[in-house]
């Protein structure tokens, strides 16, 4: 088996050959990753199954359909993504072409995450390869069943010179990560965030790290809390809980929390029944580590439970759970919970859920239901996250023309749709300029003297604009030509 030097080296050999610039090469591997959902539909739901326990449906929506739809999405704007972008000039280029062109970065480690270890993995790798790199795909060994399937079936579909996917944990990862990248594409958590981005550094290498932290709910008593506890609910208790921009935590006052439990109460039996154990809508916890954790979060918690709480190591379900009377320095509050378990911290206004969201780390979503725009727009205003929600949660996520990232802790850097394209892009500024016109060019030339300098201070000075700005730019450009000879000759 060739060592990860070979690999890295031989993918990398293949991109300098030109394969992956053309139009042609990335479409063809964006409609056999296309084809690969559609023709492998069932043994992902089974993979998925497996690893998490997974509902069908969302497999289908958060990650077969999320890759096709992205993958989609790409192939029908990528012709015009490809293009020379042209940038507007000043009068000293006004004769000139000047344009942004888009080239790819070369070989792209993309580190998948277990908790969607389908639409986290394939889906940074759809603008790697819309953008023309070589990727070698690193699956997230906890997931095992939908890495194996990845390692298997990837070559089938796509061009196995240019895209290698390696299956392993820590050993493995930490063997790719000394070798040399051109970018590398993070998903997971904080901690091995350090060291990835410690490992890039050797390199200069450049990354996206795409995080997580403790989301925040706020609600006030303009809402609809029948509406609410069920966009809440699901957002939370999707995936059981083990998703990146879950909400995770709730502040309201006292007589909105109340009503809201008990719309709560009501919902979440419709959505799981009476057993959420028995229902097929309902995901597990990805393994017995994972379990004790959230497990220990809850018990050590000096909060009081008024839904759920029951569980089974076994089978590493843990119950839809909810938690009142939770202070700022509860276990529950100490760390993101990632899991099926959301507590609720009393607060008694606006004012004070931005002072509780402002002293932790900026989170990855914000999430704010209320009908006042006043307080709508003072949560936004005043706090820092990734994305921001209102009136609903998890969705902001799903829109592919709004950039999906964190800030600080959360994440540094964005994708999906063309952001994806962007990040895995060098943007090459190109300036294409005519061997004519050479006099105007005697005012920067040695030797240097004061009408000179006074001359290229006023072509090259940037002014306030006015409403006559565009105008007057327009007008200089179209008498540019006429005169500068003749200024020239006279001035200098």
């Amino acid at each position: 088996m060739a060592t990860y030097k070979e690999l890295v080296n031989g993918v990398r050999a293949t991109f300098m050959t030109g394969k992956t610039q053309s139009y042609e090469w990335r479409s063809k591997q964006l409609y056999a990753l296309i084809k690969m959902m559609e023709e492998q539909k069932q043994s992902i739901i089974e993979a998925l199954h497996k690893d998490l326990h997974k509902p069908e449906s969302e497999v289908l929506m958060a990650e077969i359909d999320f890759v096709k739809n992205d993958a989609t999405f790409v192939l029908n704007n990528l012709k015009d993504w490809m293009k020379p972008q042209k940038v507007s000039r000043n009068i000293m280029t006004a004769m000139d072409d000047a344009y942004i062109r888009y080239e790819p970065l070369g070989v792209a480690l993309i580190i998948g995450a277990w908790n969607f270890p389908l639409q986290l993995t394939l889906g940074p790798m759809v603008g790697a390869l819309a953008a023309g790199n070589c990727v070698v795909l690193k699956p997230s060994e906890l997931s095992a069943s939908t890495a194996n399937f990845l390692e298997q079936t990837c070559g089938k579909y796509l061009d196995t010179d240019c895209v290698k996917v390696v299956n392993g944990g820590v050993p493995e990862t930490t063997a790719l990560l000394n070798e040399k990248f051109d970018h590398i594409f993070y998903t997971g958590n904080s901690q091995v965030a350090r060291v990835v981005y410690e490992a890039a550094a050797k390199h200069l290498t450049p990354v996206i790290l795409e995080l997580g932290g403790k989301s925040p709910v706020y609600v006030d008593e303009s809402s609809d809390l029948d509406v609410v506890s069920k966009r809440l609910l699901w957002g939370k208790f999707m995936n059981a809980g083990q998703t990146c921009i879950a909400p995770d935590y709730v502040m309201c006052n006292q007589k909105v929390q109340d009503s809201l439990i008990e719309k709560c109460k009501v919902n979440l039996k419709s959505f799981y029944g009476e057993n959420a154990a028995e229902s097929n809508s309902f995901a597990r916890i990805v393994n017995g580590r994972h379990f004790k954790r959230v497990s220990s979060l809850l018990t050590s918690s000096k909060g009081r439970i008024v839904i759920g709480g029951s569980t089974d190591e076994k089978t590493n379900y843990i119950e839809p759970t909810l938690v009142v009377d939770v202070k700022p320095d509860d276990s529950l509050m100490r760390e993101e919970v990632f899991g099926p378990v959301l507590p609720f911290v009393s607060v008694k206004n606006v004012d004070e859920a931005i002072g509780i969201i402002n002293k932790g780390e900026k989170p990855l979503a914000l999430y704010v239901f209320s009908k006042d725009n006043e307080n709508i727009d003072k949560l936004v205003k005043s706090t820092s996250s990734g994305g921001v929600t209102i009136n609903d949660t998890i969705m902001h996520s799903a829109l592919r023309t709004l950039p999906f990232g964190g800030v600080g802790c959360s994440g540094q850097g964005a994708y999906h749709g063309k952001f994806t394209f962007e990040a895995f892009s060098h943007r090459r500024g190109c300036l294409v300029r005519k061997q004519a016109m050479e006099k105007l060019n005697d005012m920067r030339y040695p030797p240097y003297s004061s009408r000179k300098i006074a001359l290229m201070t006023w072509f090259m000075k940037e002014s306030p604009r006015s409403p006559y700005s565009k105008l007057w730019t327009a007008t200089a450009m179209v008498v540019f030509g006429v005169l500068i000879g003749f200024l020239l000759k006279t001035l200098i």
